[in-house]
């Protein structure tokens, strides 16, 4: 296995893989508005090997907008290799039934938790309507780990989820969205979520915050300003896509991405990037 023997491992906690295999494996989307449909696959065999050739040991594999609410490839893609990946699903919040589908995904399908995209839907809080109230008391039950795709705008609602179940563990995808344009003020109900003990932040898309070249100095003061709030302790890493599909979506390749964390962010102690890497993700999923 990549990396073995190193502690802690390293863990990608953001990696969209997909099949075009219908009806086994359909694809279509879920976003409203959504147009973009992949024209070839992005399989769980490339991450791995792409894995493998870079020292990661562990991925958290997250449903694509484009893959339908049915996370069958991400559930069979873990079941196939349970010692390299987790799953997080989509779940409809439109759906009237989507409480007994996160119970499904969990508890027959076993995935790790769910991802929610609150800034798809603006003008409502989509989370909080009454409808989703048995949703939110199932995930609760389950304990289960959540991720949220969303701006500054949305983070009340994250806020909301994280009073009332403080024992359950929820991240902001993409470290929430900084826009450097805007400032630091514009950014601030992401860094106020850190009050809650149980909400983490995830450092990806780096490159898509920044109008500069590696290692996009105009994002490091919200990196900073992350972590200042939030601690290594409550930080992970992601990066996006497999093989070659990362260039095709503007993202680094992964052995760009590494190094970003690695030598990019010179703020960062060592102890930090350790935990960054990996180690809040091992506590996170209980990986061994």
């Amino acid at each position: 296995m990549a990396g073995q023997g190193v502690s802690p491992p390293v863990v990608d906690t953001h990696v969209h893989i997909w099949a075009i295999d219908p009806p086994r494996y359909p694809v279509g989307p879920t976003a409203p508005g959504w147009k973009t449909l992949p024209d070839e696959p992005g399989t769980a065999e490339e991450l791995l090997a792409e894995m493998d050739a870079n020292g990661v040991d562990w991925a958290v594999l997250v449903q694509t907008s484009w893959s339908t609410w049915d996370n069958g490839y991400i559930a069979d893609s873990v079941a196939r290799y349970p010692h390299r990946f987790v799953g997080h699903g989509l779940i409809d919040p439109q759906d009237p039934n989507n409480a007994s589908q996160a119970r499904y995904w969990v508890k027959e399908r076993g995935l790790a938790g769910f991802r929610f995209h609150p800034m798809y839907y603006p003008g409502q809080k989509i989370l909080l309507t009454p409808e989703n109230g048995p949703l939110w008391e199932e995930i609760a039950a389950l304990d289960v780990v959540i991720q949220f795709h969303l701006r500054a705008a949305d983070a009340d609602q994250v806020a909301a989820i994280a009073r009332r179940y403080p024992h359950l563990r929820l991240i902001v995808d993409h470290m929430g969205y900084p826009e450097v344009d805007a400032g630091m003020e514009a950014f601030r109900p992401i860094l106020e979520l850190a009050r809650y003990e149980n909400v983490y932040i995830k450092l990806s898309d780096i490159k898509g915050r920044s109008r500069q070249p590696f290692p996009f100095p105009d994002v490091h003061p919200y990196i900073r300003a992350l972590l200042d709030a939030f601690g290594a302790d409550r930080a992970v890493w992601g990066t996006g896509y497999p093989g070659h599909h990362r260039l095709r979506h503007n993202w680094l390749t992964l052995a760009d991405e590494l190094r970003l964390i690695r030598e990019g962010l010179p703020f960062l102690s060592e102890a930090q990037r350790e935990r960054i890497l990996g180690g809040t993700a091992v506590e996170l999923w209980g990986l061994g």
